[in-house]
């Protein structure tokens, strides 16, 4: 960690569980038969995707703008987005009387758009594609406004709430789980799962699913520092596209047992796969978890397994398009 940044921690973790207690829904544990027939062990799904706002990431964006201090709040806040933590902000924002801006990329999901603008944000659309892109006019706009910058994933606060509350609650509902299978982009979410289940249990493994075209904790493991940065890539997976956190990689760097590739063909068939055999809708960024072990990206698995079901946001033209072709 950078010197002066908070740093993970269990107390963290702790703390943005009880605050998050009653703020939002704890999702259940779905077995899923057919994924525990093809990998040949127990596998449950996480349904993140029924949780308030439509995805995980309402955990760590409430419990991160809960820590603003007085005048920060008076202030607003500045953030950079794909859609959900924009989205996340924004409901944060408005139970906590914060004033959201919100950047997101060009090629951001409508559904996940509207949804900000519904919530009360006020949400600037980049002419990038690109996540990394749109994320530095963010940071411009921050130092120049003096509000602080939020980050969809690094930063302690966020991965506490995203990823530790998240590995809290699978544990606590089902404390033989030994594997977890999680999408990655930033890093936010799995940096806080692989740090409190490696915590808990040494033997427990992390599997990590990324899209072929953007995979930048695989990219990092190569330049043996984090990608912060990676050119943007075509994908319906907007929310595992662009580099990852410095501070998530130096946390994952430790703790991943193995990378799961995907593209956008079978993104799109697991996404059919989950409306077929468990009648979720789910967005394509969530799928590439899915994706993984329908492919037998995931390898063997040592134990009862975990797959994350990270959102449900999806724009209504991107559903027709995956499920009409």
């Amino acid at each position: 960690m950078s010197p002066g940044m908070p740093e993970l921690t269990l107390d963290l973790i702790n703390e943005a569980a009880n605050f998050l207690r009653g703020r939002i829904r704890r999702t259940p544990l779905e077995p899923s038969p057919t994924l525990s027939t093809k990998l040949g062990a127990p596998v449950w799904l996480k349904v993140e995707s029924l949780q308030v706002t439509g995805s995980f990431k309402i955990r760590g964006a409430f419990f991160r703008l809960s820590r603003l201090t007085n005048p920060e709040r008076q202030n607003g806040i500045v953030t950079c987005s794909a859609g959900n933590h924009g989205k996340a902000c924004a409901y944060a924002g408005r139970e906590l009387g914060v004033r959201v801006t919100i950047h997101v990329p060009s090629t951001v999901d409508d559904a996940k758009y509207r949804g900000m603008l519904a919530l009360g944000a006020e949400v600037k659309v980049s002419k990038f594609p690109s996540y990394d892109e749109t994320e530095d006019l963010a940071q411009e706009e921050a130092r120049k406004s003096g509000r602080p910058f939020i980050s969809a994933f690094d930063d302690a606060d966020v991965m506490a709430g995203n990823g530790g509350t998240l590995a809290m609650e699978i544990i606590e509902d089902l404390p033989q789980v030994t594997d977890f299978i999680v999408p990655v982009g930033g890093g936010g979410m799995g940096a806080g799962i692989a740090f409190y289940t490696k915590t808990k249990n040494t033997a427990a493994r992390f599997i990590a699913c990324q899209h072929e075209v953007a995979p930048g904790l695989k990219v990092s493991f190569e330049r043996g520092r984090a990608a912060t940065r990676l050119p943007s890539g075509e994908t319906l997976a907007g929310g595992i596209e662009g580099g990852i956190g410095e501070q998530t990689f130096e946390i994952l760097r430790t703790r991943v047992d193995r990378i799961a590739l995907v593209n956008d063909a079978q993104i799109c068939a697991a996404f059919r796969w989950m409306l077929d055999e468990h009648q979720y809708l789910i967005e394509p960024t969530a799928a590439a978890a899915i994706a993984a072990c329908l492919e037998g990206e995931v390898g063997a698995l040592s134990g009862p397994a975990v797959v994350v079901i990270s959102g449900r946001n999806v724009a209504g033209a991107t559903i027709r398009k995956i499920v009409c072709t």
